[in-house]
């Protein structure tokens, strides 16, 4: 694996509960199948994400994954989480080159920063970082589908920890677990809120506001 180019992407960094899931590929000189679409795994269904799963697995292709907790990225931020996750996976494979997706200026590699290159994009066009999408993203879902085994009211084996309406309604009823991200979950409830609360300056908050003080001085000449 020496002489070889390594595609690394994330899985779950927007999301408001469950880990970061990593994955690293490595393909062998074989070509890929045709049978599939290669794509960002995002644009794919579930059901065509399995299959490159049990592709690569039959392939004997290389990858490798790596899991950042919640509890981890509550106490260290989901900024610090996602160059972490990369440099433990980067830190365990040799390899040639290093591709992640995205635009991190990952450090703390010593020898092999210069052998690292983030790229914008690269889970369009360049397949070793596609497929890596595609296991970080299976083995979340696999994760977060557990999960919902334990708490089946937040609807993780649908929306996989995203902010759903239908989560964010849970949360407003239910509340946050272990497995929430904290600052994640904050930001959209506030959200939310600000969203469909009425404007004072609004003719709807207005009209709300004359109608309260309206009722409030008749009940004050009744008494």
């Amino acid at each position: 694996m020496v002489n070889s180019l390594c595609g690394l992407d994330e899985a779950g960094r927007g999301a408001l509960a469950g880990p970061l899931v990593a994955a690293a590929v490595i393909l062998k000189p074989a070509e890929l199948p045709d049978f599939l679409p290669l794509k960002d795994g995002k644009l794919l269904s579930r059901r065509q994400r399995s299959l490159w799963h049990e592709t690569i697995l039959r392939r004997k292709d290389f990858f490798l994954t790596e899991t950042i907790s919640v509890s981890l990225i509550n106490k260290h931020g989901v900024g610090w989480a996602n160059k972490e996750v990369f440099r433990r996976l980067i830190k365990k494979i040799s390899a040639q080159k290093y591709v992640v997706d995205g635009n991190l200026k990952i450090g703390g590699l010593n020898g092999k920063s210069r052998k690292v290159q983030s790229l914008a994009h690269a889970d369009s066009f360049i397949p070793e970082v596609i497929l890596a999408g595609i296991l970080a993203k299976v083995t979340r879902d696999k994760i977060m589908q557990k999960l919902d085994q334990k708490h089946p009211q937040y609807l993780w084996n649908q929306n996989v920890g995203y902010g759903t309406k239908k989560h964010l309604e849970s949360l407003k009823t239910f509340g946050k677990t272990r497995f929430h991200r904290d600052v994640f979950v904050n930001s959209a409830l506030k959200n939310t809120f600000n969203r469909f609360a009425p404007s004072i300056r609004s003719p709807i908050g207005t009209r709300a506001r004359n109608g309260l003080l309206k009722n409030l001085l008749k009940n004050v000449i009744t008494l």
